[in-house]
Protein backbone atom coordinates (compact mmCIF):
# COMPACT_ATOMS: atom_id res chain seq x y z
CA UNK A 1 0.00 0.00 0.00
CA UNK A 2 3.30 2.45 1.17
CA UNK A 3 4.85 1.33 -2.36
CA UNK A 4 1.69 2.13 -4.56
CA UNK A 5 1.21 5.86 -2.87
CA UNK A 6 5.35 6.55 -3.58
CA UNK A 7 4.80 5.56 -6.83
CA UNK A 8 1.67 7.74 -7.17
CA UNK A 9 3.46 10.65 -6.01
CA UNK A 10 6.05 9.96 -7.73
CA UNK A 11 4.73 9.77 -11.48
CA UNK A 12 2.27 12.60 -10.63
CA UNK A 13 5.56 15.01 -9.41
CA UNK A 14 7.53 13.99 -12.47
CA UNK A 15 4.29 14.25 -14.82
CA UNK A 16 3.54 17.60 -13.69
CA UNK A 17 7.29 18.60 -13.78
CA UNK A 18 8.06 17.93 -17.16
CA UNK A 19 4.73 19.73 -18.06
CA UNK A 20 6.57 22.92 -17.13
CA UNK A 21 6.27 23.18 -13.06
CA UNK A 22 8.62 23.37 -11.04
CA UNK A 23 9.60 20.37 -8.21
CA UNK A 24 7.61 21.73 -5.22
CA UNK A 25 4.80 22.62 -7.45
CA UNK A 26 4.79 19.61 -8.99
CA UNK A 27 4.64 17.47 -6.01
CA UNK A 28 2.26 20.01 -4.19
CA UNK A 29 -0.54 19.67 -7.22
CA UNK A 30 0.05 15.53 -7.26
CA UNK A 31 -0.69 15.29 -3.61
CA UNK A 32 -3.80 17.67 -3.47
CA UNK A 33 -4.86 15.91 -6.76
CA UNK A 34 -4.38 12.28 -5.51
CA UNK A 35 -5.60 12.57 -2.22
CA UNK A 36 -8.71 13.39 -3.16
CA UNK A 37 -8.96 17.19 -1.44
CA UNK A 38 -9.49 19.33 -4.79
CA UNK A 39 -7.90 21.26 -7.31
CA UNK A 40 -6.48 24.85 -6.31
CA UNK A 41 -6.13 25.71 -10.37
CA UNK A 42 -7.66 24.25 -13.31
CA UNK A 43 -5.19 21.86 -15.50
CA UNK A 44 -3.28 23.53 -18.04
CA UNK A 45 -3.49 21.96 -21.14
CA UNK A 46 -4.77 18.22 -22.49
CA UNK A 47 -1.39 17.06 -20.76
CA UNK A 48 -2.31 18.60 -17.21
CA UNK A 49 -5.88 17.20 -17.83
CA UNK A 50 -4.84 13.61 -18.50
CA UNK A 51 -2.39 13.20 -15.44
CA UNK A 52 -4.95 15.03 -13.13
CA UNK A 53 -7.34 12.46 -14.61
CA UNK A 54 -5.23 9.64 -14.00
CA UNK A 55 -4.17 10.77 -10.12
CA UNK A 56 -7.53 11.28 -9.02
CA UNK A 57 -8.31 7.46 -10.15
CA UNK A 58 -5.28 5.83 -8.55
CA UNK A 59 -6.05 8.19 -5.58
CA UNK A 60 -10.18 6.87 -5.68
CA UNK A 61 -8.10 3.41 -6.35
CA UNK A 62 -6.23 3.50 -3.20
CA UNK A 63 -8.87 4.87 -0.84
CA UNK A 64 -11.53 2.28 -2.06
CA UNK A 65 -8.65 -0.44 -1.34
CA UNK A 66 -8.04 0.90 1.94
CA UNK A 67 -11.89 0.99 2.75
CA UNK A 68 -12.30 -2.39 1.73
CA UNK A 69 -9.28 -3.71 3.80
CA UNK A 70 -10.36 -1.77 6.54
CA UNK A 71 -14.17 -2.96 6.58
CA UNK A 72 -12.79 -6.73 5.69
CA UNK A 73 -10.87 -6.72 9.23
CA UNK A 74 -14.16 -5.19 11.22
CA UNK A 75 -16.25 -7.95 9.50
CA UNK A 76 -13.85 -10.56 10.21
CA UNK A 77 -13.64 -9.67 14.18
CA UNK A 78 -17.58 -9.04 14.44
CA UNK A 79 -18.52 -12.08 12.02
CA UNK A 80 -15.81 -14.42 14.00
CA UNK A 81 -16.64 -13.42 17.30
CA UNK A 82 -19.82 -14.19 16.85
CA UNK A 83 -19.28 -17.22 15.63
CA UNK A 84 -17.35 -18.44 17.99
CA UNK A 85 -19.95 -16.94 20.73
CA UNK A 86 -22.35 -19.12 19.24
CA UNK A 87 -20.36 -21.96 18.78
CA UNK A 88 -19.50 -21.63 22.27
CA UNK A 89 -23.15 -21.77 23.49
CA UNK A 90 -24.27 -24.88 21.56
CA UNK A 91 -21.19 -26.70 23.43
CA UNK A 92 -22.61 -25.55 26.86
CA UNK A 93 -26.31 -26.38 25.96
CA UNK A 94 -25.29 -29.95 24.77
CA UNK A 95 -23.85 -30.49 28.18
CA UNK A 96 -25.92 -32.74 30.66
CA UNK A 97 -24.86 -33.78 34.23
CA UNK A 98 -21.93 -31.03 33.79
CA UNK A 99 -20.52 -29.20 36.75
CA UNK A 100 -20.52 -25.23 37.25
CA UNK A 101 -17.43 -23.69 38.94
CA UNK A 102 -17.98 -20.13 39.72
CA UNK A 103 -14.34 -18.76 40.25
CA UNK A 104 -11.69 -20.14 38.62
CA UNK A 105 -8.96 -19.21 40.81
CA UNK A 106 -6.38 -21.23 43.22
CA UNK A 107 -9.62 -23.34 44.31
CA UNK A 108 -11.27 -23.30 40.93
CA UNK A 109 -8.08 -24.08 38.59
CA UNK A 110 -7.56 -27.35 41.03
CA UNK A 111 -10.84 -28.38 41.05
CA UNK A 112 -10.68 -28.19 37.08
CA UNK A 113 -7.68 -29.64 37.12
CA UNK A 114 -9.22 -33.01 38.89
CA UNK A 115 -12.08 -33.04 36.30
CA UNK A 116 -10.15 -32.73 33.50
CA UNK A 117 -8.00 -35.92 34.69
CA UNK A 118 -11.40 -37.78 35.14
CA UNK A 119 -12.93 -36.65 31.93
CA UNK A 120 -15.60 -34.83 33.81
CA UNK A 121 -17.43 -31.70 31.51
CA UNK A 122 -17.77 -28.48 33.39
CA UNK A 123 -18.36 -25.04 32.87
CA UNK A 124 -16.62 -22.32 34.48
CA UNK A 125 -18.25 -18.75 35.47
CA UNK A 126 -16.09 -15.90 35.65
CA UNK A 127 -14.93 -12.16 34.97
CA UNK A 128 -11.22 -11.42 35.15
CA UNK A 129 -8.44 -11.72 32.74
CA UNK A 130 -6.68 -13.72 34.52
CA UNK A 131 -9.47 -16.13 35.25
CA UNK A 132 -10.43 -16.04 31.96
CA UNK A 133 -6.96 -16.45 29.92
CA UNK A 134 -6.55 -19.47 32.60
CA UNK A 135 -9.74 -21.37 31.66
CA UNK A 136 -9.11 -20.57 27.50
CA UNK A 137 -5.49 -21.99 28.18
CA UNK A 138 -6.63 -25.40 29.02
CA UNK A 139 -9.73 -25.14 27.12
CA UNK A 140 -12.24 -25.43 29.23
CA UNK A 141 -16.17 -23.71 28.28
CA UNK A 142 -16.65 -20.61 29.82
CA UNK A 143 -19.61 -18.43 30.48
CA UNK A 144 -17.78 -14.60 30.77
CA UNK A 145 -19.65 -12.80 34.11
CA UNK A 146 -20.14 -13.04 37.74
CA UNK A 147 -21.46 -16.01 39.03
CA UNK A 148 -23.80 -13.88 41.14
CA UNK A 149 -25.85 -12.94 37.90
CA UNK A 150 -28.48 -15.32 37.47
CA UNK A 151 -28.19 -15.15 33.71
CA UNK A 152 -24.71 -16.46 33.72
CA UNK A 153 -25.46 -19.25 35.79
CA UNK A 154 -28.62 -19.93 33.44
CA UNK A 155 -25.79 -19.50 30.67
CA UNK A 156 -23.55 -22.28 32.32
CA UNK A 157 -26.98 -24.95 32.22
CA UNK A 158 -27.52 -24.45 35.80
CA UNK A 159 -31.24 -26.26 34.95
CA UNK A 160 -28.56 -29.17 33.84
CA UNK A 161 -26.04 -29.53 36.01
CA UNK A 162 -25.24 -31.94 38.09
CA UNK A 163 -23.32 -29.98 41.01
CA UNK A 164 -22.19 -26.17 41.41
CA UNK A 165 -19.19 -24.86 43.17
CA UNK A 166 -19.19 -21.62 44.68
CA UNK A 167 -14.80 -21.10 44.88
CA UNK A 168 -14.61 -17.59 44.57
CA UNK A 169 -12.06 -16.03 46.25
CA UNK A 170 -14.98 -13.69 47.83
CA UNK A 171 -17.24 -15.09 50.71
CA UNK A 172 -20.17 -12.78 49.62
CA UNK A 173 -19.91 -13.62 46.28
CA UNK A 174 -19.75 -17.12 47.48
CA UNK A 175 -23.15 -16.28 49.55
CA UNK A 176 -25.08 -14.95 46.66
CA UNK A 177 -24.01 -17.63 44.34
CA UNK A 178 -25.48 -20.32 46.33
CA UNK A 179 -28.51 -18.30 47.09
CA UNK A 180 -29.48 -18.15 43.23
CA UNK A 181 -28.29 -21.31 42.93
CA UNK A 182 -30.66 -22.79 45.26
CA UNK A 183 -33.70 -20.67 45.10
CA UNK A 184 -33.26 -22.55 41.24
CA UNK A 185 -32.62 -26.25 42.07
CA UNK A 186 -33.64 -27.71 45.77
CA UNK A 187 -32.05 -30.83 44.30
CA UNK A 188 -28.50 -29.39 42.58
CA UNK A 189 -25.60 -30.55 45.14
CA UNK A 190 -23.92 -27.46 46.00
CA UNK A 191 -20.24 -27.13 46.91
CA UNK A 192 -18.59 -23.78 48.49
CA UNK A 193 -15.47 -22.09 49.43
CA UNK A 194 -15.43 -20.60 53.18
CA UNK A 195 -12.35 -18.41 54.30
CA UNK A 196 -13.72 -18.63 58.12
CA UNK A 197 -16.22 -20.29 60.24
CA UNK A 198 -18.75 -17.61 60.10
CA UNK A 199 -18.85 -17.67 56.31
CA UNK A 200 -19.32 -21.59 56.59
CA UNK A 201 -22.01 -21.23 58.80
CA UNK A 202 -23.85 -18.96 56.61
CA UNK A 203 -23.03 -20.71 53.13
CA UNK A 204 -25.10 -23.88 54.98
CA UNK A 205 -28.19 -22.01 56.11
CA UNK A 206 -27.84 -20.42 52.06
CA UNK A 207 -28.46 -23.85 50.91
CA UNK A 208 -24.85 -25.06 50.59
CA UNK A 209 -24.77 -29.00 50.54
CA UNK A 210 -20.80 -28.93 51.44
CA UNK A 211 -18.60 -26.35 52.72
CA UNK A 212 -14.68 -25.94 52.57
CA UNK A 213 -12.29 -23.92 54.11
CA UNK A 214 -9.18 -24.08 52.49
CA UNK A 215 -7.22 -22.70 55.10
CA UNK A 216 -8.39 -25.09 58.14
CA UNK A 217 -7.84 -28.18 55.47
CA UNK A 218 -4.45 -27.49 54.30
CA UNK A 219 -3.38 -27.17 58.15
CA UNK A 220 -5.20 -30.28 59.00
CA UNK A 221 -2.93 -31.75 55.99
CA UNK A 222 -0.03 -30.15 57.19
CA UNK A 223 -0.33 -31.44 61.12
CA UNK A 224 -1.05 -35.28 59.33
CA UNK A 225 1.93 -34.74 57.53
CA UNK A 226 4.17 -34.92 60.70
CA UNK A 227 2.02 -36.49 62.84
CA UNK A 228 0.88 -39.75 60.57
CA UNK A 229 3.18 -39.33 57.51
CA UNK A 230 1.79 -43.04 55.82
CA UNK A 231 -2.17 -42.50 56.21
CA UNK A 232 -1.77 -38.92 54.75
CA UNK A 233 0.22 -40.38 51.77
CA UNK A 234 -1.89 -43.23 51.36
CA UNK A 235 -4.86 -40.86 51.00
CA UNK A 236 -3.68 -38.39 48.86
CA UNK A 237 -2.86 -41.19 46.96
CA UNK A 238 -6.84 -42.48 46.37
CA UNK A 239 -8.35 -39.30 46.65
CA UNK A 240 -6.08 -37.81 43.92
CA UNK A 241 -7.77 -38.09 40.34
CA UNK A 242 -5.73 -40.03 38.29
CA UNK A 243 -3.29 -41.56 40.98
CA UNK A 244 -0.96 -43.90 39.97
CA UNK A 245 -2.27 -46.97 42.12
CA UNK A 246 -5.36 -46.64 43.58
CA UNK A 247 -8.79 -44.42 44.41
CA UNK A 248 -12.34 -43.55 45.76
CA UNK A 249 -15.26 -44.18 44.48
CA UNK A 250 -18.78 -44.39 45.52
CA UNK A 251 -21.19 -46.48 43.73
CA UNK A 252 -25.28 -45.92 44.21
CA UNK A 253 -27.81 -49.06 44.10
CA UNK A 254 -29.89 -48.64 42.15
CA UNK A 255 -33.53 -50.02 41.09
CA UNK A 256 -32.35 -50.50 37.77
CA UNK A 257 -29.23 -52.20 38.33
CA UNK A 258 -30.67 -54.99 39.71
CA UNK A 259 -28.49 -55.96 42.25
CA UNK A 260 -30.93 -54.83 45.61
CA UNK A 261 -31.50 -57.42 48.20
CA UNK A 262 -28.51 -59.09 47.85
CA UNK A 263 -25.17 -58.89 50.24
CA UNK A 264 -21.61 -58.28 49.28
CA UNK A 265 -20.82 -61.93 49.89
CA UNK A 266 -23.79 -62.99 47.16
CA UNK A 267 -22.14 -60.82 44.70
CA UNK A 268 -18.65 -62.12 45.21
CA UNK A 269 -17.73 -58.48 44.69
CA UNK A 270 -13.85 -58.72 45.93
CA UNK A 271 -12.83 -61.69 44.08
CA UNK A 272 -15.08 -60.87 40.57
CA UNK A 273 -13.57 -56.92 40.82
CA UNK A 274 -10.43 -56.86 43.21
CA UNK A 275 -12.01 -53.47 44.16
CA UNK A 276 -12.72 -53.59 48.31
CA UNK A 277 -15.95 -52.15 49.88
CA UNK A 278 -14.88 -49.76 52.81
CA UNK A 279 -17.93 -48.21 53.49
CA UNK A 280 -21.56 -48.52 53.01
CA UNK A 281 -23.76 -45.39 53.28
CA UNK A 282 -27.46 -46.30 54.10
CA UNK A 283 -30.21 -44.60 53.22
CA UNK A 284 -31.23 -42.53 56.59
CA UNK A 285 -28.00 -41.39 56.21
CA UNK A 286 -25.86 -43.38 58.52
CA UNK A 287 -22.32 -44.75 57.22
CA UNK A 288 -21.15 -48.01 58.20
CA UNK A 289 -17.32 -47.97 57.69
CA UNK A 290 -16.55 -51.49 58.45
CA UNK A 291 -19.33 -53.83 56.15
CA UNK A 292 -20.12 -57.29 57.16
CA UNK A 293 -20.05 -59.32 53.61
CA UNK A 294 -23.36 -60.32 54.85
CA UNK A 295 -24.79 -57.05 54.75
CA UNK A 296 -27.52 -55.95 52.64
CA UNK A 297 -27.35 -53.91 49.83
CA UNK A 298 -30.38 -51.98 49.64
CA UNK A 299 -31.74 -49.40 46.72
CA UNK A 300 -30.38 -46.07 47.34
CA UNK A 301 -27.68 -47.25 49.45
CA UNK A 302 -24.25 -45.86 48.45
CA UNK A 303 -21.05 -47.77 48.42
CA UNK A 304 -17.52 -46.59 49.11
CA UNK A 305 -15.20 -48.20 47.37
CA UNK A 306 -11.26 -48.54 46.87
CA UNK A 307 -9.45 -50.11 44.27
CA UNK A 308 -7.14 -49.03 41.02
CA UNK A 309 -9.19 -47.75 37.66
CA UNK A 310 -9.88 -51.22 36.16
CA UNK A 311 -11.15 -52.98 39.37
CA UNK A 312 -13.01 -49.44 40.10
CA UNK A 313 -14.50 -49.57 36.72
CA UNK A 314 -15.18 -53.62 37.01
CA UNK A 315 -17.35 -52.96 40.33
CA UNK A 316 -19.21 -50.34 38.20
CA UNK A 317 -20.26 -52.51 35.58
CA UNK A 318 -21.85 -54.47 38.04
CA UNK A 319 -24.24 -52.18 39.24
CA UNK A 320 -25.27 -50.42 36.03
CA UNK A 321 -28.26 -50.31 34.54
CA UNK A 322 -29.16 -53.72 33.31
CA UNK A 323 -30.82 -51.94 30.02
CA UNK A 324 -27.03 -50.21 29.59
CA UNK A 325 -25.15 -53.70 29.75
CA UNK A 326 -27.63 -55.89 28.15
CA UNK A 327 -26.26 -57.05 24.81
Amino acid sequence: MLLAVAAVLSLGTLGFHQLGESFGDALYRAVVTSSLTGLDSRPQGTGEELLTIGLVLAGVAIFAYVGAVIVEAIARGVVGGAWAEARRRRAIEALRDHFILCGFGRVGRRVGEEFRSMGVPYVVVDFSEEALASAREVGAQLVEGNGTDDENLEAAGLHRARGLFACSDSDADNLYITLSARSVRDDLMIVARASDEAAARKLKLAGANRVVQPYVAAGRVMANLMLRPQVTAFLDVVTTAGGPEFRFEEIEVTRACGQSGKTIRDLRLRERTGAMVIGLRKQDGTFDTTPDPDAVLDEGDVMIAVGSDGELRALEEIFAPLAAVAP
